[in-house]
């Protein structure tokens, strides 16, 4: 069936590129899928777009069908996420979430589910307190959404139930192994008991569960690792974004302990590396 000439869509802003004098080509995320539109005059200051259409806005849009690709004939901002504006953090792990959508989604493709992920990846960026958490759970919902979810529960080499012990992550295969089978695969890294109980939590709890959990600082670089190489292995590239973040992250870190303020009572983790609780 063909496309309408003329369709109204929601979409977010997931890249933009200048062209020519004033027009700018913007890669969508829809709830019908990833699209690349031309809009048009957008960069005039008299331009009726202008605002509507930056970076990560949400915006109920009409597009045209063109020559080459889809033109913005109209666009109303819904959210603007301004707080990510404001904080670099911030806004760099929204440029993570939009990059990894961005490399993971092909042209045309996508669901509703996706967007109102990404939806809601957005707004905890903006106004979340664990990001790093929060970006957990978004690296492995996206995975899930686009048939790459990891196997957490069954050893992939053997297919037995998995203990609540130490177990090793393999990469090619994409998921966790016994300790028997693997030692035996090289390059598999082992994955501590406490760093499975909270992927596994992640992978199956909901938004307003996920915000209850407290992670140990040791417990949320084990799994940043493991993810980023998940991540990694399956787009064989590292994105740009990762190296930024993880450089502004140990700029603002070191920036905190120049400070050498006195350290506040932590919340106690949730998880730990006791069996009886796996």
């Amino acid at each position: 069936m063909p496309r309408p000439r003329v369709r109204r869509t929601e979409a977010i802003v997931l890249r933009e590129r200048d062209y020519a004098e004033a027009d700018r080509i913007l890669t969508l995320l829809t709830p019908g899928g990833k699209v690349t539109v031309m809009a048009k005059g957008v960069r005039r200051p008299t331009s009726r777009k202008t605002g509507h259409l930056g970076l990560f806005n949400r915006a109920e849009i009409m597009l045209a069908q063109g020559r080459n690709m889809d033109l913005v004939t109209q666009a109303q901002a819904l959210e603007v996420f301004e707080e990510l504006w404001h904080d670099l953090l911030r806004f760099t792990y929204a440029c993570y979430a939009a990059e990894l959508v961005d490399r993971f989604v092909p042209e045309d493709e996508g669901s509703s589910d996706l967007y109102d992920l990404l939806v809601s990846a957005l707004r905890w960026f903006s106004t979340g307190d664990d990001l790093r958490l929060w970006c957990r759970y978004f690296e492995l919902s996206l995975l899930r959404q686009t048939g790459y979810a990891p196997s957490l529960h069954r050893c992939v080499v053997c297919e037995g139930d998995l203990q609540a012990e130490t177990n090793y992550f393999d990469l090619a295969q994409g998921g966790l192994a016994c300790p028997r089978c693997g030692m035996q695969i090289p390059g598999a890294r082992p994955v501590s008991l406490s760093a499975q109980k909270v992927l596994r939590y992640l992978d199956s709890r909901d938004m307003a569960s996920v915000g209850m959990l407290s992670l140990r600082e040791s417990s949320q670089r084990e799994i940043e690792t493991l993810m980023h190489a998940v991540l990694q292995y399956t787009l064989e590239r590292e994105l740009k974004s990762t190296a930024f973040l993880r450089r502004l992250r140990s700029e603002l870190a070191m920036r905190e302990a120049s400070r050498q303020k006195p350290e506040g009572s932590a919340k106690p983790p949730v998880f730990d590396d006791q069996p009886d609780s796996a």
